[in-house]
C-alpha cells in the first residue's frame, strides 16, 4: 500500500472529486480526515465504508480563516501527524457580466475567492507550520481548466483557479527546502454533484463534444492524478500542474 500510516487531509471529501480521492487514499492505507461543511448525515455514512479504519471527519467552512486553522489543528490532534493535504473544497457559481446587479457581482466574486484562493491559502498556512517541523509533508491543490482556458459565465471562478496555480508554484519554489512538495490537478467538467445540473442541460452535449472522448472526466480519474502528485517519487515535479481534461484543451 502506497500511503500505509500516512495521514491526509481532504477538503470537501466527502462528495465528487474529494469522495472518489479519499476513497482511493483508504484503499492504499491511509489515515483519511475527511472535511465537509453541509450534509453531515451523507459524511458519516460515507466515513463507515471506507477500508483499512478509522478514519475522521471534521465539519469546517474552509472559507472561514478561523475554521481552517481548526481544521489542521484538529486534524494532528486525531491523528498526530499530517503528511498529505488535498485542498479540493470549491464552489462555481454563475455571475456574467452582462446578465447580474453589481450587488450579485460583488457578492460572487468575495464567496467565489473566499472559498477557492484563500480557503487554500489559509489551510496551506497551517499544514506548512507543522509540515516544517515534522520534516516535510506533501500538498495537492485542485485547480481547473478554467484557470487556462477562462470561465465566461464564472469568472471569478476562473480568476480563483488561476491564483491557486499561482500560489501553488511559488510556494513549491519557498517550501522545497523543507522537504514540502506541491502538485496541482487541473481537471476539466467532471461527473459530480456541482456539475450535474449543468451536464443534464442543454449546454451538456457541447460540454461532453469539447473532449474527443465524447464524455466528461469521472471523479475516480482526477483522484488517480491526486494520488500519483502525492506519491513518493514525485519530489521532482513539485510545482507541477497536471491536466485532467480528456484534450478538451491542450496547451504547451
Amino acid at each position: 500500500m502506497r500511503f500505509r500510516d500516512k495521514t491526509v487531509l481532504i477538503t470537501g471529501g466527502s462528495r465528487g472529486i474529494g469522495r472518489a480521492t479519499a476513497q482511493a487514499f483508504a484503499e492504499e492505507g491511509a489515515v483519511v480526515v475527511i472535511n465537509y461543511q453541509k450534509e453531515a448525515e451523507v459524511a458519516k455514512k460515507f466515513v463507515t465504508t471506507l477500508p483499512n479504519g478509522p478514519h475522521h471527519l471534521i465539519q469546517a467552512n474552509v472559507g472561514d480563516p478561523s475554521d481552517a486553522q481548526k481544521l489542521v489543528e484538529e486534524t494532528i490532534r486525531l491523528t498526530g501527524r499530517l503528511d498529505i493535504l488535498v485542498n479540493n473544497a470549491g464552489i462555481h457559481e454563475h455571475h456574467p457580466i452582462d446578465q447580474v446587479d453589481y450587488e450579485t457581482w460583488q457578492r460572487e466574486w468575495e464567496k467565489t475567492i473566499q472559498v477557492n484562493l484563500f480557503g487554500p491559502a489559509n489551510t496551506m498556512y497551517w499544514a506548512t507550520q507543522h509540515m516544517i517541523r515534522q520534516g516535510g509533508g506533501r500538498i495537492v491543490n485542485v485547480s481547473s481548466r478554467g484557470a487556462f482556458r477562462g470561465e465566461p459565465d464564472q469568472p471569478a471562478y476562473g480568476a480563483s483557479k488561476a491564483g491557486l496555480n499561482a500560489l501553488s508554484q511559488s510556494l513549491a519554489q519557498k517550501l522545497a527546502p523543507y522537504h514540502i512538495y506541491i502538485g496541482v490537478v487541473a481537471p476539466c467538467f467532471t461527473e459530480t454533484d456541482m456539475a450535474a445540473e449543468i451536464l443534464a442541460g442543454p449546454r451538456g452535449d457541447g460540454i461532453r463534444k469539447q473532449s474527443p472522448t465524447g464524455r466528461v472526466a469521472k471523479p475516480e480519474e482526477v483522484a488517480k492524478g491526486i494520488l500519483f502528485l502525492a506519491e513518493p517519487g514525485t519530489e521532482y515535479m513539485t510545482g507541477a500542474i497536471l491536466d485532467v481534461n480528456g484534450a478538451s484543451y491542450l496547451r504547451s
